[in-house]
This record gives structure tokens, sequence and C-alpha cells, in this order.
């Protein structure tokens, strides 16, 4: 069964509504490939208007008072297994709070199996750690969606397994284009997404986290 949205980062939004002197460094890690990375028409690597700054931003609109770290670990061209290979290394030093995992796009390299060998093998060691999860479907390209949509499935099916927290960048982007959205305006290239195709990715990540009330 997905993790609820209203309870699932519940403790951690109590985390984030917390002042000074009681208030603690919290750190949020998105790992993936080169749409976390910040990569729009390559090589340009707009960081300041992909998900992970866009998602910093929102969380400190709506959590003024909270010590707040977005690190990125992503790298343009990878795929889940090298994720994987420095999961330990690169990722869980960081000692998230929360952590993002977003690899579809590339796993269509690797296939279904192979990625989800990977996938399991860094929620099981995130989940030793108790780390919350969010794990992301991925953002559509301007190709045949058909691998793809697969990849998707299996995300979420994995989320399910584990409990975890789901941004279906993927839905969302579907119903963006069911509601008359060109892929073509939300991307900024073939494969890479602009800030509105971003922007309803922090979309899909801002449900995880209850506003403290009043706001």
């Amino acid at each position: 069964m997905l993790a609820d949205p209203k309870t699932y980062l519940a403790p951690l939004s109590e985390e984030l509504t917390k002042t000074w002197p009681k208030n603690r460094l919290v750190n949020i890690v998105c790992h993936g490939h080169s749409v976390p990375a910040g990569y729009f028409k390559t090589p340009v690597v707009d960081s300041f208007h992909a998900y992970p700054h866009l998602l910093h931003r929102a969380l400190k609109a709506r959590f003024p008072h909270t010590v707040l770290n977005v690190i990125v670990t992503a790298i343009g061209g990878e795929e889940s297994e090298s994720g994987a290979r420095r999961f330990e290394a690169e990722v869980l030093c960081h000692r998230p709070d929360l952590l993002l995992i977003d690899y579809g796009l590339n796993d269509r390299r690797i296939g279904l199996e192979r990625a989800q060998a990977a996938w399991t093998a860094m929620i099981q060691a995130a989940k030793k750690r108790n780390i919350k999860l969010i794990l992301c479907t991925p953002t559509l390209d301007n190709g045949d969606l058909v691998e793809l949509r697969k990849h998707a499935v299996q995300e979420r099916a994995l989320a399910e397994t584990f409990e975890l927290g789901l941004a279906d960048s993927f839905a969302r982007w579907e119903r963006a284009s069911a509601e008359g959205t060109s892929r073509e305006a939300l991307l900024s290239q073939s494969n890479h997404p602009n800030e509105a195709g971003h922007t309803l990715v922090v979309e899909e990540l801002l449900r995880w986290f209850p506003a403290p009330h009043g706001v």
C-alpha cells in the first residue's frame, strides 16, 4: 500500500515548523539522473530552475523558520545501477531526512528487471537507516512512451510494496497533456524538462508536506 500523503512526512513537516533554538538542520537528498541534476538543453545545467531548487524554495516559503538543505547527488546520463553503486558513499553520507529517487528515463537502457533490483537495493539500504523516501516516476520525453510507461508502473509498484511516498511525475505530465498542454511546452529539449515541466514535479512533491495550520 502506498504511504498516506497526509501522514507519511507529518513528523518531518513538524520538524520543519520548529523555530530557533528548537530547530535543527534538515537534509533532503535528490538522487538520480540528468533531470534532478538540472540539465536543460545539454550542455546547459540550469540548477536554479530544476525541481530540487524549486522544491527548496517552495518548502522555505511554507516553512520559513527551518534550516534546510536540498542536496543533489544526481549525475547526467546515469541509470539506477550506477546510482546504487555509489549510494553508500555519495548519498547516505549526507544523512538525509528524506530521499528522492528519480531514474526512470535512463533506466530504459537497462530494462525493468535490472532497474527493479537497483531501486530495491537503494530502498532497502535507506530503510535500514529509517530514512523516508519518495520515488519519482519519470517525466516524459518527446519519443514513444511505451517503455517509459512500464518503468512508471514498476516504480509505483515499488512505492506500494515498501509503503513509500510517490511523486507521480509521469501521471502529472500525462494529465497536463490531456488538458491540452503539449509535451513540447514542458520540454527544454527532447528528454529534459523546462521550468514548467519541473514545476509539475514540484507540485507532486509538495503533496507530501502538510502545511502548518493556518498556512
